[in-house]
């Protein structure tokens, strides 16, 4: 299985099972077609698939073809040296193994700790309702936090390194059970041989110079929540009176990014139906000297008047191209920033089950409620339904954990056949519950948009491999 685009002047050919990707002229561009159904079919004699190439150009251009007999060889030649290789038309040998895969024991590994159902913004697309999650407004306790930290520590098996990401609502105005948390987790790292890498999510308002030595010295990440230019922010992520949090944050976000040298962190946004020109707020954090950015699509009920429509993809497909096209240019002017979702190793990539199942939520991944209840990720919690335990008597619902276990890139029908399935890993298993009623789903916005993503990120690294 091969997908081949144009992107920026550039002929890309990805080989899906493989995770192979070639730059190539417009010859071998347009005779790939051909000898991919031939290859399927079983052909791979050279003079067979020439003749068949020549005929398909023959008979749509009239009887002519486009390109020379010696172009031609050379181009066949090429193709059939890249599936020797294994690099084109490769087989899927993730397939056969999916049973033992679903099969396979798991370990949590990652807890995402609400600390915080509560919060000082009251941004308008935030899923949690203010910090809420359809329920009531709490602050997780330490005895709570303990317990769910001691939970990890049982449930982790023989893994070492395990993550722990502060959460809310607003996890800063709780902020001393953070502290508190932090210091008992590192209590348990020598006695049971763990390590735990903690990381916390914040808008800001409560930052403060004590509290920005303390994440320096004990947090992996950062994730500074703002959505770019000042009127963009103020709209969606005002304080409860109506006043923006612009002004207020960036000075804040700006230090706290210096202090850590421009890096382990992410200045995060989201953009909505009314900013479809978001590429302008990307650069616009570039020009505030923030490094790490991500500026990611709102998810949102359509009925909302800031959600993004179906009648919105062609403006934001072209406006990931206008973005992509900007980032390359700042690179080479010695101006380059890391934008998450163009981020992408064609080395390695990530292990086989991230490829196949993506983020381990409501296996690996866990989320906890003030109040120690278990739910399969942040986004589900308040959804009775997904309810799998509690931090006093662990996973009680087997059955979901199970379910959740089965969520891959062969369960979901329109995964199969989808050039990014192993770089998306199937997408995010509660926007799929949220817009088709099953976690084995698919959320079709979100997939257009990751497609484009992903076409934009490959072709970024085919600009800057020209340079190398």
């Amino acid at each position: 299985m091969i997908h081949q685009y144009r992107n920026n002047g550039y002929n890309i050919v990805m080989d899906v099972n493989s995770g192979s990707v070639h730059v190539v002229d417009d010859c071998v561009y347009e005779v790939l077609p051909e000898a991919e159904r031939l290859f399927t079919e079983g052909t791979k004699d050279k003079q067979t698939i020439l003749a068949a190439v020549q005929e398909s150009f023959q008979a749509e251009n009239g009887g002519k073809c486009p390109f020379g007999e010696q172009e031609l060889s050379e181009a066949v030649d090429e193709i059939l040296e890249l599936a020797e290789a294994g690099q084109l038309f490769t087989e899927d040998i993730y397939e056969k193994y999916i049973g033992e895969f679903k099969n396979r024991q798991t370990v949590v590994k990652a807890l995402c700790l609400h600390v915080a159902h509560d919060c000082n913004l009251a941004c308008r697309y935030c899923f949690a309702e203010e910090g809420e999650y359809h329920g009531r407004r709490a602050i997780m306790s330490f005895e709570v936090g303990k317990k769910a930290l001691d939970f990890l520590v049982a449930s982790s098996g023989n893994r070492v390194n395990l993550e722990v990401d502060f959460f809310g609502g607003e996890p800063l105005m709780n902020w001393q059970v953070v502290k508190d948390l932090v210091a008992y987790g590192r209590s348990l790292e020598e006695p049971n041989h763990k390590k735990f890498r903690f990381t916390l999510t914040t808008n800001g308002v409560l930052l403060n110079d004590e509290i920005q030595e303390f994440l320096n010295k004990e947090m992996a990440n950062v994730v500074l929540s703002i959505d770019g230019r000042k009127e963009v922010n103020d709209r969606m992520r005002p304080h409860r009176g109506g006043q923006g949090s612009y002004d207020e944050i960036v000075p804040k976000f700006q230090k706290l990014a210096e202090s850590r040298g421009q890096s382990n962190y992410y200045a995060r946004g989201t953009f909505t139906h009314y900013n479809l020109d978001f590429a302008e707020d990307v650069m616009h954090l570039a020009d505030l000297g923030f490094k790490q950015l991500s500026v990611e699509p709102v998810v949102a009920d359509p009925s909302e008047d800031y959600a993004i429509r179906e009648e919105d993809v062609p403006a934001i497909l072209k406006e990931y191209d206008r973005l992509a096209v900007e980032l390359i240019k700042r690179h080479k002017e010695g101006r380059g920033v890391n934008f998450f979702h163009y981020m992408i190793d064609l080395s390695g990539g990530p292990c086989v089950a991230k490829r196949l199942s993506g983020c381990g939520s409501g296996t690996e991944y866990l989320a906890v409620t003030p109040w120690g209840d278990l739910y399969p990720c942040h986004q589900f919690v308040g959804q009775e339904e997904f309810l799998m335990g509690n931090v006093d008597e662990g996973i009680t619902r087997e059955d979901i954990r199970d379910t959740f276990k089965g969520c891959n890139v062969y369960a979901k029908e329109k995964c199969k056949d989808c050039f990014a399935k192993f770089y998306c890993s199937g997408g995010c298993a509660a926007n799929a519950w949220n817009f088709s009623g099953d976690i084995n789903g698919c959320y079709e916005i979100g997939c257009k948009l990751q497609r484009k993503r992903i076409e934009c990120a490959i072709m970024i690294k085919a600009a800057l491999a020209e340079e190398s």
